[in-house]
């Protein structure tokens, strides 16, 4: 059976991250052919263009990661109304130098979880824009605006009862959607 590598991008580096909290549990609802591997952004350096043809080791790995993924999953919090920074950055840096975009035909999906009542909306619509432009299909439907609210997670952090037939639904298309533009 074939094995498909998704390489998670988790948008927040604060230790007690919802998005990473979510990042890890929704994994479990994905099917067995699946394996999925958190990419770690946080020591990556700012994004200078003077440091494109001699990339940071961090950076080169992190490139390196994705370019072996089939696809990438993005969970991602909202800061002042679109995605933290260090996402950014990360998302310049795999897409340079010109011409070395390691993030070109990789299948995405998107999700992200928030206190507020919008979940991560303006976030995950300016992530779709950028995404576009790295020329990376991302799946449209089902969307997954999440609030964090009572009953999101269990006691022991997998994804409670009440939320696990909405998110049960995104991996479900998630997984359909790598396959589409994997095999």
């Amino acid at each position: 059976m074939r094995q498909y590598r998704i390489a998670v991008m988790v948008g927040s580096l604060r230790k007690d991250s919802y998005n990473r909290k979510l990042a890890t549990a929704i994994v479990k609802l994905a099917p067995s052919d699946f394996s999925f591997h958190q990419v770690q952004i946080n020591d990556l350096p700012l994004y200078n263009q003077d440091d494109d043809e001699n990339q940071a080791a961090p950076v080169r790995r992190m490139k390196a990661e994705i370019q072996a993924a089939d696809g990438i999953m993005f969970v991602t919090p909202e800061y002042s109304r679109s995605i933290p920074g260090v996402l950014k950055n990360a998302l310049d840096h795999g897409s340079r130098p010109y011409g070395r975009n390691v993030w070109a035909g990789k299948p995405a999906g998107i999700l992200g979880v928030s206190p507020g009542s919008a979940g991560t909306a303006m976030a995950q619509q300016h992530l779709r824009n950028i995404l576009a432009c790295l020329d990376m299909p991302t799946q449209g439907q089902p969307e997954a605006f999440i609030q964090v609210r009572e009953g999101l997670f269990d006691e022991a952090g997998e994804i409670g009862e009440a939320s696990r037939p909405h998110l049960q639904n995104w991996m479900d298309h998630y997984v359909a959607w790598v396959k589409s533009h994997v095999e």
